[in-house]
């Protein structure tokens, strides 16, 4: 008896110290109990980038939050590469691969994913604050960047690439970034590595720097049997990402095999 008396009044108090969930006001001006948004907004810049001289598509991306390779980088040997951002939905990057790989153009699967979106948290994870790209396996490219991604964000399109951010330090980190794509010769890990680099030289991410990653694919172009992955790199946790990422890029150079 007394070993349930005990249980009991553990139980309540657990009710007692239990949190409360704020009320919000919604447009009809009742209230309800909503849960908090449970992440900050990945704050990222990114760009993406097609080679017609080799075929290879992919991306790279920096962030000030761990492991950001962890669902912003998507790509598809013959098919294209996605970058999805900001107030994150993941499976933008599956549904835009599907879309690609039925032939519709990336203006279109912009256009179509997001207005599929049925922004399940409109009130703390709006699907008006979503960021994302794509590029084909032809080097088209579109992107969209919400009007409640926070500033400052924004996207802009080179040739064959995209470069695209959020909480930055001012437009002249994605114009850098595009730039910097499309001045530099050799590999494309060493393209998109000097855009990533272009970017955090003109402010980039206004939190700091934490992680990085990079994805390109090419049909058969990985090493071994049926690996369609050249590069598949990630900086999860470090004070100078963008320069890890630097020493991965150049250690894979080494080992690359000579283009036939």
């Amino acid at each position: 008896m007394r070993l349930a008396a005990l249980a009991l009044l553990a139980h309540f108090a657990g009710l007692a110290i239990a949190p409360r969930l704020p009320a919000q006001q919604s447009a009809s001006g009742s209230f309800s109990t909503l849960p908090p948004a449970p992440w900050p907004p990945v704050a990222t810049f990114s760009i993406l980038g097609y080679d017609p001289a080799t075929g290879e598509v992919g991306g790279a991306v920096q962030s000030r939050v761990f492991s950001v390779g962890n669902g912003v980088l998507w790509a598809e040997a013959d098919v294209g590469a996605v970058a999805t951002q900001a107030i994150v939905d993941v499976s933008y990057g599956s549904q835009a691969l599907a879309l690609l790989r039925q032939g519709v153009k990336p203006v279109d699967v912009v256009k179509q994913v997001w207005e599929r979106d049925p922004d399940p948290r409109p009130d703390n994870w709006t699907k008006q604050g979503r960021q994302f790209a794509v590029i084909d396996a032809q080097g088209n490219v579109a992107a969209y960047t919400g009007p409640k991604a926070t500033e400052w964000a924004g996207d802009k399109q080179g040739t064959y690439c995209t470069a695209q951010g959020n909480i930055l330090a001012s437009a002249e980190v994605v114009n850098a970034m595009v730039r910097a794509f499309e001045e530099t010769e050799g590999h494309l890990s060493f393209r998109l590595l000097a855009a990533l680099e272009a970017g955090q030289v003109a402010g980039g991410d206004t939190r700091g720097m934490q992680s990085a990653a990079m994805l390109i694919v090419k049909k058969h172009g990985g090493v071994w049997l049926n690996n369609d992955v050249v590069l598949r790199l990630q900086v999860d946790d470090s004070a100078e990402p963008i320069k890890e990422l630097r020493r991965l890029v150049e250690k894979a150079a080494t080992m690359r095999r000579p283009r036939r």
